[in-house]
């Protein structure tokens, strides 16, 4: 696959997995507790794509790759506990929900629109809601964060090895000439 292809393959592969994987078990404990793994995991799997950030010698294309899997994930894993909820608890949410209405509403949650057409009802929801609000933000700001800093860093010690150094360039055009830019 190429690698400017990779990206949406990655993340096109984790939505038809949340629309094909079996998601008939009841939300009960053990379901939270998968969500608490789940997230662990994402955490893991961010963590191990900082670091091949860091060792890329093209990290801006690896960071598109780690968001591209880390994003999806995130908000697949809180669409499909939404999904849960609502099977083991009809009424949870303002209105049914099936695969779609969740990961719409986990998408109007992470975008912060919040139309107020599916609203969270009942506490467990509103819990997981506010989890999945602070874990947002979190991947919004401190992730952001995280993944330029780490191209930056790649960046310049690749400048600083050789690696990232731009081609010679000619003579510089005189003033006024047509390729300055």
């Amino acid at each position: 696959m190429s690698v400017a292809l990779r990206p949406i393959g990655t993340a096109t592969g984790l939505v038809l997995a949340y629309y094909l994987l079996p998601l008939d078990r009841r939300f009960e404990g053990s379901s939270a507790v998968g969500l608490v793994l789940g997230l662990v995991a994402v955490a893991a799997l961010f963590t191990w794509q900082i670091r091949s950030i860091l060792r890329s010698s093209r990290p801006r294309l690896r960071a598109v790759q780690a968001l591209a899997t880390t994003v999806p994930l995130f908000l697949l894993l809180f669409a499909a506990t939404y999904y849960l909820m609502e099977r083991t608890a009809p009424g949870s949410f303002g209105e049914p929900l099936n695969r779609t209405d969740a990961l719409y509403f986990t998408l109007t949650v992470f975008s912060t629109v919040g139309f107020g057409d599916i609203t969270p009802r009942s506490e467990p929801a509103r819990i997981v809601t506010m989890v999945q609000m602070a874990g947002d933000i979190l991947l919004i700001g401190v992730a952001a964060h995280v993944v330029v800093g780490a191209v930056q860093s790649a960046l310049g010690r690749g400048h600083a090895d050789g690696r990232g150094q731009p081609p010679a360039a000619g003579p510089s055009p005189g003033p006024g000439s047509a390729g300055r830019g």
